[in-house]
Parts: C-alpha cells; structure tokens; sequence
C-alpha cells in the first residue's frame, strides 16, 4: 500500500510496506495456533527490545492505558509517586494518579528545558517516594530526559524508575539490565510505551514492561482497583497466549511482529544513531529558516522536534500549505498553539522522506512571503546525516 501523503506528526509515523501487508493479513481467531504462535513471538521480541528478565505486556490499547498499568501495578492509594515532567504528557501523570488516591509531587521545567538534577535529589532526599516517573522523550516540547543521570538519583532514593517511552521506545536505548552509574542494581524498573511512534505501526498496542524488582511492588500491592490494567489477569496470557483474558487486536499483533523484527534486524545501537542524526539535521535545516527548535540541542529528542515559527508567519495557513504538498506536521499544544509546529523524524521515515519535507517547509514558508535559501538547508540536512553512510 503506497503511502498518499508523508506523515510527520509526532505519531503515528509512516507505515512501511511490510508492516501494511502484515495488518491487512486474513484475520484468525484469536485462540488460533497460527495466531497464537505470532503473538507468542511478538511478545519474546519484546523482551529482546527491552532486554528484560522481568515481564511484558502486549494489550489492546493506547499509551495511556500503559500509563495507567505501569502506576497502578506499582505504586498503592496513600503512596507518592514523583513526577519529572518536560511537559504536557510528563503532566498527566498527574491526573492519573490522582485518580488512584496515588499522592503527587510534580518537578514542572519550563517547557523546551530539562527539570535540574539537583532539584530531583533534593526532592528525593527523605527517601519517601514509592516512584518517579521520566518521560524519555515529551511529545509536546521535543525535550528528551537524561537518564544517565537520573536514574542513579532515583534509584539511591529507594524508588522506583517508571519511564514513559511512547515516544522513544525503538528509536532511543531503553535496555532494562543496563546498570546505570555502573551499579547493577540501579536499573529501568518500568517502561510504557504504545505502538505508533518509533515502533511503526498503527495505533491501538499498550506495551509496558515490568523489572522484578517493580513485579515484586505488584505482589506487596495485593488487591488494586483495576480489571483490564491489573497485570495480574494478563499474566497467564503472556505466558500462553492461547489462554483468554480480554480479545487482543490480532490484525494489530501481527504488525507489531513485523515490526520489531525490523527493529532488532536493524539493532538499536544503529537505530539510535540515526535517529539522532535524523532530528540533528531536521533542526539544522529549519534553523537556516530562521525557524528555531524550542529545545537546545544539548536536551533535544532524536524523534520529534517543536518548531517556533520566525516572525510573520500563519500557522493554519502553513500547515495547509505543506499539507497541499503531501507533507502533514502538527500544531503545538498549550500556550506554544499558533507560535509553533511539531515535527516527527522517527520510525521507518527515510532520509529522502525527510529532505522532501525540508524543501515541501521552504516553499511553505516562501508562500507566506518569507525568503529562504532551499538549497542551504538541504545542505545543512546533509551535513548532519552524511555520518550515516
């Protein structure tokens, strides 16, 4: 299936060919052996993904249901969980917490800067903290989290590490047994994520991974007030996907099968590396447009950028431009709606899909009556991911 417009919202992201022809496979039942034997193996590649020897959970549902599991399997009503928010989507753990009589205390940066280390140490200082939760990547300010650095922190303090990777899983390293400050005990407990931004495919997938140590806060934990989140009732189908709790979205687990065998072939060192240079070139274009990312380079995601227009410039009539083009962004969220855009460079996108973008963004911005040198920015782009070759 050909793609008819390039779509660079910050997720869902392009879909590729193999991944189409996987979902648009005759439908089975889903107690099926020929399903069961491919959901069996999309949840193994999951754990390869995240190189776990806890659990994972592959269900039907959006990232914000693997928000919801990844907290009330872990922390109780009366206990306090720590927010590092980068924000919109570091914000709402807020609310979901809240709604599980879960106590909340929010670090809130300035939206394109990163929350101070030093201020997650203080905040952790009395050691009364069930968890803390990082979104790796926000999909609202295109800030990504330092875990080199907060993990120690967190991890010191006796709490446990839920990291929100929507919108970083499969395209930035989210390896569980890695031992962070060199200690090994000090290691990812959670990791949530869906299916529709680095992964590439549709939306409709909740992935969360459990470590032993936040499985062990499951058990102490007991009864939760939860049916569908409680991990508890999807632990016999992970193990033998044979078995029914709820019906999964078969079409979908065979996409998601597909899709991260290309991650793993690919490898995440690799994957990394160019996904980092994939939003390093698509900022230094747009900065030769007079455009400006609103993260500094040292705190920018490798998968999505938030764009602040240059002076003059409309920004229903500049998304409408590019979406004439066959090239769709979206608009900023909260105060940054009509100041900015956001852009996705992650997934299974090209280079040749992003150069178009880079030109399709010049034209734009020459319509509105803004010069820009088209050329210039190509070159910038090319400057940046000619490391990949």
């Amino acid at each position: 299936m050909k793609n008819k417009e390039l779509l660079l919202v910050p997720g869902p992201t392009p879909v590729v060919d193999e991944i189409y022809d996987a979902l648009s496979s005759e439908t089975r039942g889903h107690t099926d052996p020929r399903f069961v034997a491919i959901y069996k193996n999309a949840i193994e590649q999951t754990k390869r993904l995240f190189n776990t020897d806890g659990e994972v959970y592959v269900v039907a549902g959006s990232g914000t249901l693997a928000m919801e599991m990844a907290l009330v399997n872990t922390v109780g009503k009366g206990e306090k969980l720590l927010v590092i928010s980068h924000g919109y989507f570091g914000d709402r753990f807020t609310p979901l917490a809240t709604a599980y009589g879960i106590q909340v205390e929010v670090l809130q940066s300035q939206w394109g800067k990163r929350v101070d280390a030093e201020l997650v140490k203080e905040a952790l200082a009395d050691k009364s903290f069930k968890a803390v939760t990082i979104t790796h990547a926000d999909t609202s300010t295109g800030v990504a989290s330092d875990l080199e650095t907060l993990i120690p922190i967190i991890k010191e303090a006796g709490a446990l590490a839920i990291v929100d990777g929507v919108v970083a899983t499969a395209a930035l390293q989210e390896d569980m047994s890695q031992a962070y400050g060199g200690n090994p005990n000090y290691t990812l407990d959670v990791v949530l994520t869906g299916s529709q931004k680095a992964i590439g495919v549709p939306p409709g997938l909740a992935v969360v991974a459990f470590s032993p140590q936040a499985l062990e806060a499951r058990e102490a934990l007991g009864s939760i007030p939860a049916y569908y989140a409680d991990i508890n009732n999807w632990r016999a189908i992970m193990d033998d996907p044979g078995k029914y709790f709820a019906t999964p979205p078969v079409n979908l687990i065979y996409a998601y099968d597909v899709a991260l065998k290309i991650v793993l072939d690919e490898g995440m060192e690799k994957r990394e590396a160019r996904h980092m240079a994939y939003g390093k070139g698509v900022r230094a274009a747009l900065r030769s447009y007079g455009m400006q990312p609103l993260a500094d380079e040292e705190v920018a995601a490798a998968t999505l950028s938030c764009i602040v227009y240059p002076e003059g410039v409309n920004d229903a009539e500049f998304r409408s431009s590019l979406a004439k083009r066959g090239v769709i962004v979206a608009g900023s969220l909260a105060h940054l709606a009509g100041k900015a855009f956001r852009i996705g460079h992650m997934g299974n996108t090209t280079p040749e899909q992003l150069e178009q973008a880079i030109r399709s963004i010049g034209e734009a911005l020459q319509e509105q009556g803004v010069a820009v040198d088209i050329e210039a920015a190509i070159q910038a782009w090319e400057e940046q991911i000619n490391i990949l070759v």
